[in-house]
């Protein structure tokens, strides 16, 4: 998460949160360089989707969300024609869940032998949430814990 999830209401009282994420890609150029790029998005959860991510999500912390692109477009104050593509939010995966209880928060560091990792059993499921499945707790327990590494590389978002 780039920033903390923003939420409104709408004037018929339906919840849509607002977030933006970054995506990080790294790879060794022709000269064997390693090289980052980050990309930016924005996306938008509507109803208990967005609660859910109100409620859980927070600046820094991994999180996978699946939907769909929409363009939207709008006249500016000033006279010009302006768009903005969206992830509309149908699907949610929260990062894995650290040993103090909290999410996993992102953890970058330019030194390439510092490998962050968090502690989780290897047949762990982290919960998928949807627009359609009603979610009472989608954290994990701290009872679920183990002593088993999993390199955040291996997570594909």
């Amino acid at each position: 998460m780039a920033a903390d999830p923003e939420a409104r209401t709408t004037q018929s009282g339906q919840t849509v949160v607002s977030l933006r994420v970054a995506t990080n890609r790294i790879w060794n150029d022709r000269d064997n360089q390693r090289r980052e790029q980050t990309e930016f998005h924005a996306v938008v959860a509507w109803g208990k989707l967005g609660d859910i991510a109100q409620k859980y999500l927070v600046k820094g912390q991994l999180a996978f969300f699946e939907g769909r692109l929409q363009t939207r477009s709008w006249q500016g104050a000033d006279g010009v024609k302006r768009y903005r593509t969206e992830i509309v939010a149908e699907n949610l995966q929260l990062g894995p869940k650290s040993t103090s209880g909290g999410f996993v928060r992102e953890q970058t560091s330019r030194q390439p032998e510092s490998k962050p990792t968090t502690k989780l059993e290897s047949n762990e499921e982290i919960p998928i949430i949807n627009e359609e499945s009603p979610v009472t707790n989608p954290v994990v327990s701290d009872s679920e814990v183990e002593e088993s590494e999993i390199d955040l590389k291996d997570i594909p978002f």
